[in-house]
């Protein structure tokens, strides 16, 4: 049960690295793009550390599912840890989705929109990590 545990938050680790890192990344690519025409450096590094952390985000919620079933028996703490990661799951995917135009040349969204849409992620976290250590329910 320790090395599932061990893990998992090794797998979170992984997977919030890229959440915290690929919006924001995400900036210097369009001004890579801006400037070069084309697909760099940047857009390549971005594109492995999202793909990446994807298997770690697999793991992590696996580990995550398995931990609150054996573990904490599903206490009513463990169902609102999981809402909350299907919401920063959501955030992912959302991420994923300006990765695929960013390949395309597309990119949409504003340096400061990205910048706010980083630090939602950070209040998530927040929010997940409280609920993990205070147990409220």
């Amino acid at each position: 049960m320790d090395w599932i545990k061990i893990i998992h938050i090794l797998c979170v680790m992984g997977w919030m690295t890229s959440i915290f890192a690929v919006p924001r990344a995400l900036i210097y690519w369009k001004r890579e793009f801006a400037r070069l025409g084309e697909f760099g450096p940047t857009g390549d590094l971005t594109v492995r550390l999202y793909r990446f952390s994807a298997g770690l985000g697999v793991i992590a919620l696996l580990t995550g599912l398995w931990l609150g079933w054996q573990v904490w028996a599903f206490a009513p703490w463990v169902h609102v840890k999981l809402a909350m990661v299907t919401v920063l799951a959501a955030h992912y995917v959302w991420t994923g989705v300006m990765v695929v135009r960013a390949k395309r040349g597309e990119f949409r969204e504003s340096d400061l929109f990205l910048r706010i849409f980083n630090e939602i992620s950070v209040i998530g976290v927040i929010a997940i990590l409280w609920v993990v250590v205070v147990k409220p329910f």
